[in-house]
């Protein structure tokens, strides 16, 4: 009883949850013009500017007049670390509260919600020595020989991980070298209860195969819109590479590859499909674990108004 008082008191906040082009966005603000609430990104890649066709970042006429925060905040050649989002985002959240509006956190980077949830622990920083020896690693197996290497030292992880996120393993290793400690062992050490009454949405179609041809066609359409003109004019900045956390981002990368003659435009076009619904397979990964979600379908009439029903049922 104590416990649903206490919760009760807490400020409401929305989490809207989703794979790739399953039409998170479009839902969000909806719900935030019903709502008198404000979005904020969760998305990795949305924080970038001159990154918009291939980000399928809304555009000003679609966000219908909603403040959308964490979009277009640094440029291509910075980077956005998961610490550095829950502190924006819980102090974009607590903003938005004290102004008497609805947060609502929308977006497809599960790493992000899972930090807001369970919190971050104190990892040790970076050791330029150790990634530069992962690195030469990586280039001399391959990913999956790196993610096996995990798979021996840290379960969790790699479980949690996948083997085309070699980022991710890498820094997995690298905690693991420097303290003699799975990374997943000091997350397990360091749950963080967040100060707000969430209740969570996961928007998907029903079908995965539905979601793959509209990744498809998304992307040929991304195409037709200049995706590749929009990667051109980074590429010939001359100060940008492909190791940089954005230009890794899903479509880019291979769209980097093509620019660099690695692909040609079809070849380059299948992969970043494939990667795309790669992208979607991992989030549907991360989704299965959210068993309080409320379930969405992608295209299903009247979301809103189940939304709405849900959250006013809600205590």
């Amino acid at each position: 009883m104590q416990k649903n008082l206490e919760m009760e008191s807490l400020p409401p906040a929305v989490f809207l949850m989703g794979p790739t082009a399953s039409g998170k966005s479009a839902l969000a603000v909806e719900l935030a013009q019903a709502l008198h609430g404000e979005i904020i990104s969760v998305d990795s890649a949305l924080v970038f500017k001159d990154m918009d066709i291939g980000t399928a970042k809304p555009t000003l006429a679609e966000r219908g007049g909603i403040e959308h925060h964490l979009i277009d905040i640094l440029d291509v050649s910075d980077s956005f670390s998961t610490g550095q989002f829950r502190n924006e985002a819980l102090r974009l959240m607590a903003d938005i509260t004290t102004r008497g509006k609805l947060p609502i956190l929308v977006g497809g980077t599960m790493l992000y919600f899972n930090a807001l949830t369970q919190g971050l622990a104190e990892l040790p920083p970076a050791n330029t020595e150790i990634r530069a020896k992962l690195e030469a690693e990586l280039e001399r197996d391959g990913n999956i020989a790196l993610h096996r290497r995990l798979e021996k030292v840290d379960i969790r992880a790699a479980k949690r991980i996948h083997p085309n996120d070699p980022q991710r393993v890498q820094r997995a290793l690298e905690v693991f070298e420097l303290t003699g400690k799975a990374m997943s062992d000091f997350f397990a050490d360091n749950q963080q209860t967040l100060p707000y009454r969430i209740q969570k949405f996961v928007i998907a179609p029903e079908d995965r195969k539905v979601l793959h041809e509209i990744i498809a066609q998304r992307f040929h359409k991304m195409l037709e819109q200049g995706f590749l003109s929009e990667v051109e004019k980074l590429y010939l900045r001359g100060d940008l590479h492909d190791k940089l956390p954005a230009i890794r981002a899903v479509g880019y990368r291979e769209a980097w590859s093509y620019f660099q003659g690695d692909y040609d435009l079809p070849t380059m076009t299948e992969k970043a499909i494939i990667a795309t619904r790669q992208l979607a397979k991992r989030q549907f990964t991360w989704l299965r674990r959210e068993t309080d979600a409320h379930s969405l379908i992608t295209g299903q009439k009247n979301m809103l108004a189940q939304i709405q029903a849900i959250l006013t049922a809600a205590p």
